[in-house]
């Protein structure tokens, strides 16, 4: 539709030095080709170039000292890109690699998958090129509180709500709330999420995004005949999402065998202990290597991206953005993988994506599949409201129902418009008809 490529173009135009947006957008409006089709009102509102415009963008420095006096300055971002249906909700992201486009991208995708949950939030993303990576507490402490000390001025709880990301835990959540309640002498508990559990924090919180991959990716199994049990699963990064998505595809019976970290990955054949994953990566804070001195029987391989040359039947990349090129897709396939959870956000090039999708490979795409931890930061929100905690049940039982749901939607949206099967176009669909319909309502805003 020569709609949808014009908006492309325009958007390519104007963030030409931003690749990984353009990915997203791409990705995302191409899909979106039938309901434009079906919905000339959203042409005639110019709803797509509304839309890959960013409410709001903040740049800003972030100057910090270290343990030995030294001044560094960093360089901070905040993408308020919708607010449609609800307040801007998104991760802090600290890594060297952040930059404009690596926000806007992950703010991008932000809106839909807020959208799917079926909640009232919005669509935003921040961080630094800040590396927390051999920092003391002391200067994580002083990074984050300088930090905090510009973004303030833009977060509410019904204004803007952040939460963490890669880099940031809750350790770096805790200073930056601290200092958010300094100079606003407010205990506004709902302006950020992944909070500690003595003020304010959610139970199930930690364990939800690599939850809710498993939840949404078991349905789409079970709705083509297969489950986790039996089969071998091999899932890149070794973070919050991989760690628990590990976790919970064990309990369905899965034998996981290999997890990595930038340095390399690891390979046990009859199964990853992901209690001494948790102790390595959460305790000691080192590297997976560190997993054959207590399992001599496993094996270390360094280059993390030669994890993709493991035989397996489901693969659920949790590391980081395109983990999962052409090449690596082709050789998933050669080996029988059948399914692809995506755990982290984007982690599959497009073109890996159109080849999974002509192989008939199950796809469960991001925006759907790891919505689950947004979801339950909606779901700490709530709780800080009420100002009454849930108990883990309670939350992780809301959360499954959240990623069933979100399953449904995306099956009902693909084969509404004739894409049956096709979960990553179902997602977009549902969760851009969600927004879309939002803003027609609210007018030129």
């Amino acid at each position: 539709m020569k709609y949808v490529e014009n908006v492309i173009n325009l958007s390519k135009e104007r963030n030409s030095a931003e690749p990984e947006f353009l990915q997203t957008i791409e990705e995302v409006l191409q899909s979106l080709k039938p309901v434009m089709d079906k919905h000339p009102e959203y042409k005639e509102y110019c709803i797509l170039e509304r839309l890959i415009e960013p409410e709001r963008q903040l740049i800003f420095r972030v100057p910090w000292t270290d343990d030995k006096g030294q001044i560094h300055v960093n360089r901070g971002y905040r993408i308020q890109f919708s607010s449609a249906i609800g307040p801007y909700k998104g991760g802090l992201r600290f890594h060297p690699s952040v930059n404009l486009s690596i926000i806007k991208f992950l703010g991008f995708e932000q809106i839909f998958k807020n959208s799917l949950t079926g909640l009232s939030i919005g669509g935003g993303k921040g961080g630094s090129d800040f590396d927390p990576k051999g920092r003391s507490d002391s200067e994580i402490m002083r990074f984050c509180q300088s930090f905090m000390t510009e973004l303030y001025r833009h977060l509410g709880d019904s204004v803007d709500v952040p939460a963490g990301d890669i880099g940031v835990g809750g350790r770096e959540i805790g200073y930056l709330f601290g200092q958010y309640k300094r100079i606003r002498n407010d205990f506004e508990a709902g302006v950020l999420t992944g909070k500690g559990l003595k003020f304010g924090g959610s139970l199930a919180r930690t364990e939800a995004t690599g939850y809710g991959l498993v939840y949404f990716v078991r349905e789409m199994l079970q709705a083509n005949n297969e489950s986790f049990k039996g089969k071998t699963v091999v899932i890149s990064g070794s973070g919050n999402v991989a760690i628990y998505a590990c976790k919970k595809a064990q309990e369905y019976g899965a034998n996981v065998v290999a997890m990595c970290d930038s340095s390399g990955y690891i390979y046990d054949p009859k199964g990853i202990k992901i209690e001494t994953v948790q102790k390595i990566k959460e305790v000691e804070r080192k590297r997976i290597s560190e997993y054959v001195k207590y399992h001599p029987e496993a094996e270390y391989v360094e280059n993390q991206r030669n994890i993709w040359n493991l035989k397996c039947d489901i693969a659920l990349p949790c590391a980081t953005q395109n983990d999962i090129n052409l090449n690596d897709a082709k050789k998933l396939i050669e080996n029988g993988c059948f399914a692809i959870g995506e755990g982290a956000n984007m982690p599959c090039t497009n073109e890996a994506v159109d080849y999974f999708l002509e192989n008939n490979v199950l796809l469960a795409p991001s925006k759907a599949a790891n919505a689950g931890g947004v979801a339950t930061s909606a779901l700490e929100m709530a709780q800080n409201s009420m100002r009454m905690p849930w108990s883990f049940e309670e939350v992780d039982n809301k959360l499954d129902a959240i990623m069933v749901n979100i399953f449904k939607e995306s099956s009902k949206a693909a084969e509404e418009y004739g894409l049956s099967g096709n979960y990553v176009a179902g997602a977009n669909i549902a969760g851009f008809k969600k927004v879309a319909d939002a803003m027609l309502s609210q007018g030129l805003v």
